[in-house]
């Protein structure tokens, strides 16, 4: 092989992928994994005080042990681990070169990126979600006032913010803002607050919205976005609102351009399910594996480290054959 062939290449850096760089090693196959950011670079856009829902020992790939100061790792215990499975395996990751295409050959597969292109017999792609937030697709919503991502309540200290969502994002905003002496008003599609919301945060935010520290509008949508107010129709009626800041915290989704121009079929239904083997994680083209969250179509709450960091045994099991 020369220095650009592989046996295995690896899109995406996250735990998954790097899950999967470690079996290749494990198997003495040559790799390499492709990341168009930094090292688990959804990880690193995570906000800067996000404590992990698992606990260490559930997000631990590749036998090295993932030892954090709490019962749960923090954002920056996890950078500091996943470093350290990278350097411990040597795995053979590029970072800040992003896949442009997946090419089919009679022999395998031709990956082109930003800064070169490379050959390998099988392709895994293992890319997250968070880079492609759930629109609104709503008036408005372009102004940069209007965020899909979180990182810190500071800036908006003693603001008037609305964050969309009842989730675990929309209530870590809310309750880290609320606390920084922010104006917090919910906006929520469902009757309550979801119950798979962190079960030490729940009662929290339960609570402050019972007894109106932080104003929630329940089975309610926002409909319009200005510089200085927001619509938000309620079933009482549609009502506006002051406001500085929107966070929309309306989910992810992966990459279904990124998937269908490497030739996998998209399911046509609202879930938008990749095809896949179920047991081996092929998909449709022969040779080319889906690993990780990827697999989940819109669904992405089914599939996380915890549970999707064997999917490379699957994989390597039926590369091997």
């Amino acid at each position: 092989m020369n220095d650009n062939s592989f046996d295995i290449i690896i899109i995406g850096a996250g735990p998954i992928g790097l899950s999967c760089g470690v079996e290749a090693v494990k198997r003495k196959l040559s790799h390499l994994i492709l990341e168009k950011g930094c090292l688990v670079n959804s990880i690193f856009h995570y906000p800067t005080n996000m404590t992990f829902f698992s606990t260490s020992e559930r997000l631990e790939i590749g036998e090295v042990p993932f030892v954090s100061h709490g019962d749960k790792p923090t954002r920056r215990e996890a950078l500091e681990y996943y470093r350290r499975v990278k350097n411990d395996w040597k795995l053979n990751v590029k970072t800040y070169e992003e896949v442009l295409s997946i090419q089919k050959t009679l022999s395998g597969f031709n990956v082109i990126s930003n800064k070169g292109k490379y050959f390998s017999k099988n392709v895994i792609i293992a890319v997250g979600f968070y880079d492609k937030p759930n629109y609104m697709n709503i008036p408005g919503e372009n102004l940069p006032k209007v965020k899909h991502y979180f990182d810190e309540a500071h800036p908006y200290a003693y603001l008037k913010l609305v964050v969309v969502g009842a989730a675990n994002s929309a209530v870590d905003v809310a309750l880290e803002t609320y606390r920084r002496g922010s104006e917090v008003t919910m906006v929520i599609r469902e009757d309550r607050i979801k119950d798979n919301v962190k079960y030490w945060v729940k009662p929290d935010i339960d609570n402050r919205i019972k007894e109106g520290s932080i104003k929630a509008f329940f089975n309610s949508n926002m409909t319009g976005i200005r510089e200085r107010e927001v619509d938000i129709q309620t079933p009482e009626g549609k009502i506006t609102i002051e406001n500085d800041f929107v966070f929309a915290m309306t989910g992810y989704h992966s990459d279904y351009d990124f998937l269908k121009k490497a030739g996998v079929h998209i399911s046509d239904d609202e879930n938008k399910v990749p095809c896949f083997d179920p047991n081996t994680y092929e998909t449709n083209i022969t040779g080319l594996y889906l690993a990780g969250v990827v697999c989940s179509g819109m669904d992405t709450g089914k599939w996380f480290i915890e549970n999707s960091r064997f999917h490379a045994i699957n994989i390597f099991d039926h590369i091997g054959k």
